[in-house]
């Protein structure tokens, strides 16, 4: 049975666009209706294949942006202007397009809303993407789970979400937003623009002696770098989760 369970999850499913909306200038979230849908876990990812009248397809990875809810599952795509996928995700599709896709995939980079150990949450750009899945995630379930979420983005205007994650971290769910801005800063900004750093990590991050299960998620680089601060800062390398993405357009 579980085997049947994993292989229906591989297969091909034609969903329906419900409503796009922009987040910023070059990101659109696509809202999708998925007859069938088996459910996710927050962290997982959807394969998404277009094929062209001649026959042609391409397919490409992106992370799921919500919490499980029925058939409704969110993507929120990242425009690449010399990508193959995206463009036409984030400038073409529309209500009541179809959209083929497959999953959900993966299961190491998830966070379940019964695990007790407070969270730290670490993105860079759109790797933010399957992190609002937990913070989603999070609110569903109405677990009190400590959160905190370190942001690194270019500037207030390619923040993902910022709306959304300014609301519930001011609402006293215990949700905690940290925004590094690497290139611009909002007007009366305290901190210089600048990449996330030791001193950053040591302020903005739940300390080694609690414990934390920490996710971080953006480019490899990144990724690299502040997993690597993590552990010199005395963090368990067993409790760092990553998931990392390149150039060629996949997830986020």
């Amino acid at each position: 049975m579980a085997r049947a369970t994993v292989l229906g999850r591989l297969i091909w499913r034609v969903a329906t666009v419900t409503a796009v909306r922009d987040e910023t200038a070059g990101a659109r979230t696509i809202t999708l209706d998925v007859p069938g849908w088996p459910g996710h876990l927050a962290g997982q990812h959807v394969d998404v294949r277009l094929t062209a009248p001649d026959g042609y397809s391409t397919q490409r990875s992106y992370s799921i942006a919500s919490a499980a809810d029925g058939d409704r599952v969110e993507l929120t795509v990242e425009l690449l202007p010399d990508g193959e996928v995206s463009p036409y995700l984030a400038q073409v599709l529309s209500p009541g397009d179809p959209l083929e896709i497959r999953g959900p995939i993966g299961g190491w980079f998830v966070w379940r809303p019964e695990t007790p150990e407070p969270v730290q949450l670490v993105a860079g750009g759109s790797g933010v993407v399957p992190l609002m899945a937990m913070v989603r995630a999070r609110a569903s379930a109405g677990t009190g789970t400590p959160f905190r979420l370190l942001y690194s983005t270019r500037g207030p205007r390619s923040a993902l979400y910022r709306a959304e994650l300014d609301r519930r971290s001011a609402d006293g769910s215990g949700l905690d937003v940290t925004y590094a801005y690497t290139r611009e800063v909002p007007d009366g900004w305290e901190r210089p623009p600048a990449r996330v750093d030791a001193a950053l990590l040591a302020e903005a991050v739940w300390p080694p002696e609690r414990e934390p299960a920490v996710f971080v998620c953006g480019p490899t680089g990144f990724v690299e770098t502040v997993a690597g601060l993590l552990v010199s800062a005395g963090h368990d390398a067993r409790l760092i989760r990553t998931e990392r993405f390149g150039p060629s357009g996949g997830r986020p």
